[in-house]
């Protein structure tokens, strides 16, 4: 009977989306706190930009440090479970697929992993670091910072996610570009609104209103842009040559 009507299966794939979302949950639940343990060290190096200029960071309310401890715990926790709840949404999504297709994105997943894992790197190491240090010497001598620590983890995270999720760019454009939904004509002659979008996107995501900062983030997204397009232009040339080679095949 639930086979004819159709509601068991409709039941299942809830359950199993129910599952999945259990075990995301729980999993960065564990990983926060084992993160927190660790709360002081990973501190420790995003504060590397500061403590190498000597600068001094403070907090102003007594229950701001344990907060931020939970906040960084969380994101931390968040980014070491990542890998489950990759294979969780794998897991949910495959039975649907085809044999090849289970292949195509199987390495979907695996590449957007390694890309958001270096997308945060690039910001942090990259772009972060030198940014937060040029932007307090920037200020002078006579200007002295009063950094609390909460603000300064709230920055560094609404900071350092984006370029996660920036640099998801050129992956997306290669489906997109494989399905034929997306061009490299396209994606040419609109290079300049592309560059309007990303300075507006910049300064969105960036927490300060400096026009600095803005550029630090402005910059990279750009250069991103412009290695979508061309891997957009390599796609479309095989997809052109396999084309040809159809087309000939069928002649002969």
């Amino acid at each position: 009977m639930a086979n004819n009507t159709g509601e068991m299966p409709v039941m299942e794939h809830l359950e199993e989306l129910r599952r999945v979302l259990i075990v995301s949950i729980i999993s960065t639940t564990v990983m926060a706190v084992v993160a927190y343990f660790f709360c002081d060290r990973i501190l420790a190096i995003l504060l590397e930009p500061l403590t190498q200029l000597d600068q001094k960071v403070n907090f102003t309310g007594i229950t701001e440090p344990i907060f931020v401890k939970i906040k960084l715990s969380l994101f931390t926790g968040f980014l070491a479970a990542l890998p489950v709840i990759l294979w969780q949404v794998w897991s949910f999504i495959v039975p649907a697929l085809k044999k090849n297709e289970r292949v195509y994105f199987t390495l979907f997943v695996f590449i957007s992993f390694i890309s958001f894992f270096g997308g945060i790197a690039f910001g942090f190491l990259g772009v972060f670091r030198y940014g937060v240090v040029f932007l307090l010497k920037f200020a002078g001598p006579e200007l002295f910072p009063m950094l609390t620590i909460s603000k300064y983890i709230s920055f560094t995270i609404s900071f350092l996610l984006p370029f996660g999720i920036i640099f998801e760019f050129p992956l997306t454009a290669f489906v997109l570009a494989r399905l034929e939904l997306l061009s490299y004509d396209f994606l040419a002659k609109n290079r300049r609104y592309a560059l309007l979008i990303t300075v507006l996107l910049s300064a969105v995501i960036t927490p300060t209103p400096d026009i600095i900062t803005c550029l630090f983030v402005s910059g990279p997204m750009y250069l991103l842009f412009e290695a979508s397009a061309l891997i957009v232009r390599v796609v479309e040339r095989r997809l052109a040559r396999r084309k040809q080679r159809e087309e000939l095949a069928e002649i002969a």
